[in-house]
């Protein structure tokens, strides 16, 4: 069962003998009412009927073989177009379907869409596939490439659709939920049939490159109160090189896992006695967190921000007054009773977001147009009660420590700050080497306020991005319902994007919380809010860079930055002394005398991938040198005074050179 949307029902309309067919190029074509797409394509030429999947009609995507019934514009999708791409994983997901009802034909089938870089299926069977099992499934589905079934289009009433599906509750379920003017279309491929909105290349037989990848279970629906069903993931590429190059970057991909190199540097844990999505920074990953905080703390204090501190609890009615109840409640966890000696109608919540308690702050004096804007900071970890099933490491937790931050201005100072939080960003992404873009999210078609509210938030918006001088891409309608914002994507080193800082207008709070400032005609205004994360949520960007880096931290983050290594034990004290020097001079340094060989101990340093390793033999303690092995430069070294490595360490440090260089 394919994911799908409403469809209204209606009649097919009453349509003369020929219609007229707009191509890309401007030229125009009269055809037979009920022509295919296919049909057209052939008359184009063979080669283009040949290399066709699907057609796009009046901008929306649809099968080659569904008969046109009126004139149209009409585009041949094939392998260049990128539209293409997602018909043929969605295909694939149906052969995945075809090939696992044959070898299991008690299997029942839940979701199949495409998804970004590939595709899945969910099936309810008695036991979880094995990795032989995707083995046996992908070679099945082989044959049903093989087979060339073409896909085909039905329309069915309901009573028939029952018929087909009576042996099948998840799709049974499926059916009852649709309106009595909905449409109810079903794809058949061969011997597999489902419901599903399409659409779909020709035949099976176009598919030629795809793999399965992995499983995972996936509950029915996404409600864990209900059935685990089992997922398999797989891609599909038009190209084998394609393919090849995906499995490759996925490759790399489970090597700069985040929970694996996590584990092996030390840097946290999830641990069932603390719950799901609740992170414990052990020392190393706690000194990440601190060295992030201090970074963008000193950054934004310098550009006129206040920190501020509020609590972590809080009376439910303030999210009441706010509006995140009910709209935001599911995120939410549940209240709490009444605290000692308050009235038992009194309600407490753990806070998901800081936002309403700086508008308090805002509001605790008269503020007047003068002072403005104020720039209210605060690093905070909140609390969203996200489903287990998305948990996943540091990048999905329940618990979010976020540089958040809130400015309080007049909408004639919108521009400035937007433009001062871009360059903050431009400061923070180019500190840590990682490229960017951004998206502009204009008003939704549900929104709170007037058009010209919006308006000048608009041209705000896209008039500091025009003066940064940056290209920038426009996300129609997704702003949020109080108003426009700016999303910035993070690309890593293997090419995939992050979600990164989110800048956002709010025309809303200030309202509901009548935040006012006097202005200089000596009445009460308005301020606008800006609601604003550059790193986002602490936990997600640390994840984020260990898989950037691979867990090579540059030399200011790094929770080790030197380890001092003496070659036997009777150069122990010398050791210890360069140690204490580094140290003393703000450098995170540790020593290394463990009664292991040295090849272990340098070994152990690679593995825990710090940046500089100092080598203390003999002749080093005698001449006040150190050998310095940096990380990445194999067994190389260069010896050289202590003093001098000292201070080449901490102008690394004070420049925050992205990699370690001798």
């Amino acid at each position: 069962m394919c994911r799908r949307a409403p469809i209204p029902r209606r009649l097919v309309p009453t349509v003369s003998d020929m219609i007229s067919v707009e191509l890309p190029d401007g030229s125009v074509r009269e055809v037979e009412a009920g022509s295919t797409a296919y049909q057209i394509a052939e008359s184009i030429g063979p080669g283009l009927a040949r290399a066709a999947l699907a057609a796009k009609v009046d901008g929306e995507v649809q099968d080659l073989a569904r008969p046109l019934e009126r004139s149209t514009k009409l585009e041949i999708l094939t392998d260049r177009q990128p539209e293409a791409l997602a018909v043929l994983r969605h295909s694939a997901a149906h052969v995945l379907a075809t090939a696992v009802r044959q070898l299991y034909p008690d299997a029942q089938i839940g979701f199949g869409p495409a998804i970004e870089d590939g595709f899945y299926y969910d099936f309810d069977v008695d036991t979880p596939f094995t990795p032989s099992d995707l083995e046996a499934i992908e070679s099945q589905m082989q044959k049903v490439v093989k087979q060339d079934y073409p896909f085909v289009r039905e329309v069915v009433e309901p009573d028939e659709a029952e018929a087909r599906f009576q042996d099948d509750p998840l799709k049974l379920e499926r059916l009852r939920e649709f309106g009595t003017e909905e449409v109810i279309t079903v794809y058949t491929d061969g011997p597999f049939v489902d419901l599903c909105l399409g659409p779909h290349i020709r035949t099976t037989g176009q598919l030629k490159h795809f793999k399965l990848l992995h499983t995972a279970g996936a509950y029915w629906r996404g409600d864990e109160r209900r059935q685990m069903l089992q997922r398999i993931y797989g891609t599909a590429w038009f190209k084998k090189k394609d393919l090849d190059q995906y499995l490759v970057r996925l490759e790399e991909a489970r090597k700069r896992d985040h929970r694996v190199i996590g584990k092996q540097l030390d840097l946290y844990s999830i641990q069932d006695d603390v719950g799901a999505g609740q992170i414990l920074w052990h020392p190393r990953g706690a000194t990440l967190q601190f060295e992030l905080r201090r970074f963008i703390e000193d950054e934004i204090m310098r550009r006129g921000y206040e920190l501020v501190y509020t609590p972590h609890v809080t009376r439910e009615q303030l999210f009441v007054r706010s509006g995140h109840i009910p709209l935001y409640e599911d995120n939410q966890f549940p209240a709490m009773a009444a605290a000692s000696g308050d009235a038992d109608d009194v309600r407490y919540r753990i806070k998901p977001m800081n936002c309403p308690m700086h508008a308090l702050v805002y509001a605790s004096r008269q503020r007047s147009y003068r002072e403005l804007p104020v720039r209210l900071a605060e690093i905070a970890t909140v609390y969203r009660n996200e489903r287990s099933g998305a948990l996943h490491g540091l990048l999905r937790v329940r618990g979010l420590t976020m540089d958040d931050a809130h400015v309080f201005c007049r909408e004639d100072q919108i521009e400035d700050e937007i433009y001062d939080m871009i360059d903050t960003v431009d400061v923070v992404m180019n500190t840590f080497g990682l490229e960017y873009r951004l998206d502009f999210a204009t008003r939704p078609d549900k929104k709170i306020g007037a058009d010209e509210a919006w308006d000048v938030a608009e041209r705000a918006l896209e008039g500091a991005l025009k003066r940064r001088g940056l290209s920038y891409g426009i996300d129609e309608g997704g702003g949020a319902f109080y108003g426009p914002k700016i999303d910035i994507k993070v690309r890593d080193a293997i090419g995939r994007e992050w979600q990164g800082a989110t800048i956002q207008l709010d025309y809303q709070l200030p309202e509901r919380f009548e935040l006012e400032y006097v202005g200089s005609d000596n009445k009460p205004h308005r301020p606008v809010m800006i609601h604003r994360a550059i790193l986002g949520t602490i936990e997600r960007f640390v994840g984020m860079l260990i898989e950037h880096f691979a867990g090579a931290f540059p030399v200011w983050i790094s929770p080790e930055q030197v380890r001092v290594i003496p070659i036997t034990d009777a150069l122990d004290d010398a050791a210890a002394s360069i140690n204490k020097q580094l140290r003393g001079a703000g450098i995170r340094s540790s020593l290394d005398d463990r009664s292991e060989t040295l090849n272990y101990r340098i070994r152990d340093g690679e593995i825990m991938k710090v940046p500089f390793m100092a080598i203390v033999g003999k002749r080093e303690a005698e001449n006040g040198t150190v050998a310095v092995r940096v990380r990445g430069a194999g067994k190389k070294q260069e010896v050289m005074p202590v003093a001098a490595f000292l201070e080449r360490v901490r102008q690394q440090i004070r420049e925050r050179s992205i990699s370690p260089t001798g």
